[in-house]
C-alpha cells in the first residue's frame, strides 16, 4: 500500500557502536543486515539518504588522550574507523541491490570518491544512497557535527539519528526505569539541558539553519519507514514550541 512521503531527503546520522550489536566492537553481520533493510525499504520508497556513520566500534577519538595519543592523531584513527564502517555498510547494500557510492572528506580515491557538494547532490538525485565518511576531515570534530554540517550541504529536510532507544530522555532510561522520554524538544531545551541528543556544535549548526532532528530508535520494526511516512515515533527536537 502506497505511503505518502514527509521527508523526501534525509541525512541518517549512524554510531559505530551500532553495528557492533552486543559484542561491543567491530561489525555484527546480522546487525547491518538488519539495518540495510530498513534503508533498502526506505529507499525504495523514493527517499534521497545521505548517511554519517561513527567509528566507534573500531576507535574513538577521544580515547587518544588516555592511551598516551595526541588528539589530534587520535581522531584522523577515528576517521579511519568511520571509512571502514562506510566501507562495510557499502558492501552490504549493494548486496541488496541498492546502489550506493562512498564519497570521503579525506583522500583516498582507491575505496571511496572525494567529497564534493554537487557531486553528492547528483548521486541523491539519481536515486544512489550516499555514505559520508570521514567526518569532517577536521579533528576535534565529531561525526555528530559532520552529520549536521552534510545535512546542510545536501539540503536535507531532516537529519534523523538512529539511535538504541526510543527517543531522548530526562535521564539515562538504561539505568533509570522511571526516565521520562520527551516527544518535542527545542534547540534551546538541549543545550541548556545539555540532554543527550547530539554535540552542542551539531545542536547549534541545526539551530542556527532551522533543521528538525527526529531521534529514534533504529531497531524499531520499519522504525525508519514510521520516520519519513510522518508517524510519531522517536523526540522531535526544532525551533517552534517547548518541551512535551
Amino acid at each position: 500500500m502506497f505511503q505518502p512521503l514527509k521527508y523526501r531527503r534525509i541525512l541518517l546520522k549512524l554510531s559505530g557502536e551500532q553495528l557492533a550489536g552486543q559484542k561491543g566492537f567491530g561489525i555484527d553481520p546480522a546487525v547491518i543486515t538488519k539495518l540495510v533493510e530498513q534503508i533498502k525499504d526506505v529507499h525504495e520508497l523514493g527517499v534521497q539518504m545521505g548517511i554519517v556513520i561513527g567509528g566507534g566500534n573500531i576507535f574513538r577519538g577521544v580515547q587518544a588522550g588516555a592511551q598516551g595519543l595526541d588528539r589530534a592523531s587520535g581522531d584522523y584513527m577515528g576517521m579511519l574507523a568511520t571509512a571502514m564502517n562506510a566501507l562495510a555498510l557499502q558492501d552490504v547494500l549493494e548486496q541488496h541491490g541498492v546502489d550506493t557510492r562512498v564519497m570521503s572528506a579525506i583522500e583516498m580515491r582507491e575505496i571511496a570518491e572525494p567529497y564534493i557538494r554537487r557531486r553528492a547532490i547528483r548521486h541523491l538525485e539519481k536515486g544512489r544512497v550516499v555514505i559520508f565518511a570521514c567526518g569532517t576531515g577536521n579533528p576535534y570534530f565529531t561525526t555528530d557535527t559532520a552529520a549536521s554540517l552534510r545535512a546542510m550541504e545536501i539540503n536535507a529536510e531532516v537529519l534523523l539519528k538512529g539511535t538504541k532507544v526510543n527517543g531522548v530522555y530526562d535521564s539515562d532510561p538504561v539505568k533509570n526505569k522511571d526516565a521520562r522520554q520527551y516527544e518535542e524538544l527545542t534547540f534551546m531545551d538541549v543545550l541548556k539541558d545539555g540532554l543527550a541528543v547530539m554535540d552542542s556544535a551539531a545542536i547549534s549548526l541545526c539551530m542556527d539553519n532551522n533543521l528538525p532532528i527526529i531521534v529514534f530508535n533504529i531497531s524499531e520494526d520499519k522504525g525508519l519507514r514510521k520516520v519519513v511516512t510522518g508517524k510519531k515515533i522517536g523526540t522531535v527536537v526544532k525551533a517552534e514550541q517547548g518541551r512535551r
